[in-house]
């Protein structure tokens, strides 16, 4: 689940996003505060709390962080407007330390690296331009279903015919400060510890 909130720009308005894929048509529903989002096979894709502020703290200006108290009150939410969906949400960290086990040409693109990533307990297929990336690496890995600072969902993709889940990150993708202009990604230190959450410090 990813949620979006900007009550500058949109007004008291939270945006749920419950399936990374994009419906080709979509059909809505409402219910008091909640209009679902749902796609031809009636499944809900997501949905808009209006009023979001009277059901859930929420940050202004910032990322909305997808929580356990969120969550349970995004449920309340739900159920006080007469919509009986229960949601299911991974609240597993989308932003880890990864080590680059391997590093192999990209079989169909010069400046592609097909690259083994550990992240704890499973290893992920990257597909990587960065020109610095290398076997060995403590690195920053935004998991699928990852919402970078620019709004960009990571889903799983295939580039130039190679399946890639994931994305090895720079640090200006990350919005740190301070980041260098060079293109390239961000290199932890070595203690690292593999399949940590990475803390977004700004």
């Amino acid at each position: 689940m990813n949620a979006f909130y900007n009550k500058q720009g949109v007004g008291d308005v939270l945006l749920v996003q419950l399936t990374l894929e994009k419906p080709d048509k979509i059909h809505t529903e409402q219910f008091g505060d909640v209009t679902l989002i749902k796609n031809d096979q009636q499944e809900i894709a997501g949905f808009n709390l209006f009023q979001a502020s009277d059901y859930a703290e929420l940050p202004e200006g910032q990322p909305v962080e997808v929580t356990e108290a969120l969550v349970t009150a995004l449920q309340n939410a739900l159920k006080k407007n007469g919509v009986s969906h229960t949601l299911e949400v991974d609240l597993t960290p989308k932003f880890v330390v990864g080590y680059v086990a391997s590093k192999d040409k990209h079989p169909n693109a010069d400046k592609l690296n097909v690259c083994q990533v550990a992240v704890g307990e499973e290893t992920l297929q990257i597909v990587c331009g960065a020109p610095n990336v290398e076997a060995g690496q403590k690195v920053v890995v935004a998991k699928v279903g990852a919402v970078m600072p620019s709004g960009m969902v990571i889903r799983d993709a295939e580039l130039r015919g190679v399946a890639s889940s994931g994305m090895i990150c720079s640090a200006k993708e990350l919005d740190l400060p301070d980041a260098p202009a060079e293109k390239g990604i961000l290199v932890l230190p070595e203690d690292a510890q593999t399949g940590s959450p990475f803390e977004m410090k700004v």
